[in-house]
């Protein structure tokens, strides 16, 4: 079993973490945004992939997040943990907080999101976006490394590079959400399309635009809740790991896809077949 990690550079420098190494992984869409990192932790391999790339060098735009999320299920990755940067929509998620997001609401306009096109049709449900089992598995690491958890909140998820306008900021405020970002969207949707268990810890790092000391916030306090956060991540990350291993099944979403595909068999062909085996090869065998 492998659990994937997507998050920020420095994610896999971790206490415990042995026997680490790099592997390359090519997709038919194309390169992920970096090697992934492997190493071993309480008996599990986690696979660690930089979203934006190591010295994050890739906009929220220019992720491409079908071939992170590709090269992760072709290594046998079967949970995937996203440690994500947020900015508070709610007075009581101060800097420092964790939302475990339970909802999403994709704003995004620009990017790749579905593997399942040219040929190949499938609609996957998507009511509930995220993995329960596994947003409750990551609950209760948060609160076991001492953070102060919301347990649910919807999940803003804006196209940037730029922050909203203040507008926008109060119209996502009423609209009942908890956090804003840039990179759940596609990912979330895709992993569910690889059959793969998805939950994100959102770890706020401002309040957003709307709140009236939005612009006393300083570069240097910022950072120091980045610094802050990235600590917690790597506890939570280590905390869940015994979680997960004691569930001691497939992942929840491993048969997503088992009514989803509608396009008849006979219809795919040999090259599409091959091109998504790790996706569809237990459906339509080469």
């Amino acid at each position: 079993m492998r659990i994937g990690v997507i998050g920020g550079s420095g994610l896999y420098e971790m206490d415990g973490l042995e026997n680490v190494r790099e592997e390359r992984v090519s997709t038919p869409y194309g390169e992920p945004s970096d090697n992934l990192i492997i190493g071993t932790y309480g008996g599990v391999e986690l696979v660690f992939l930089p979203r934006h790339g190591r010295g994050h060098r890739f906009n929220p735009s220019e992720v491409n997040y079908r071939a992170n999320i590709f090269a992760l299920k072709q290594v046998g990755v079967e949970w995937i943990v996203s440690v994500s940067a947020v900015g508070s929509l709610r007075g009581d998620i101060a800097p420092g907080h964790i939302v475990v997001v339970d909802q999403f609401i994709d704003k995004t306009f620009k990017r790749q999101n579905t593997f399942f096109e040219k040929g190949l049709v499938a609609h996957v449900a998507f009511g509930d976006p995220v993995c329960g089992v596994l947003r409750g598995f990551l609950l209760q690491a948060a609160r076991e490394a001492g953070a102060k958890v919301h347990d649910g909140g919807t999940y803003v998820c804006m196209e940037g590079p730029a922050f909203s306008t203040r507008a926008e900021s109060n119209l996502h405020r009423s609209w009942g959400a908890s956090v804003i970002g840039m990179t759940n969207m596609p990912e979330a949707k895709l992993a569910r399309e690889a059959e793969m268990s998805y939950a994100t810890i959102a770890m706020a790092t401002d309040y957003d635009c709307w709140h009236p000391d939005h612009d006393a916030v300083t570069v240097d306090q910022v950072v120091a809740v980045l610094h802050q956060n990235a600590a917690l991540a790597k506890q939570v990350v280590r905390n869940v790991v015994p979680q997960i291993l004691a569930y001691n099944q497939p992942s929840p979403q491993s048969n997503a896809l088992a009514t989803a595909i509608l396009t008849q068999p006979g219809a795919v062909t040999a090259e599409t077949r091959r091109a998504l085996a790790p996706l569809i090869g237990k459906y339509m065998p080469v």
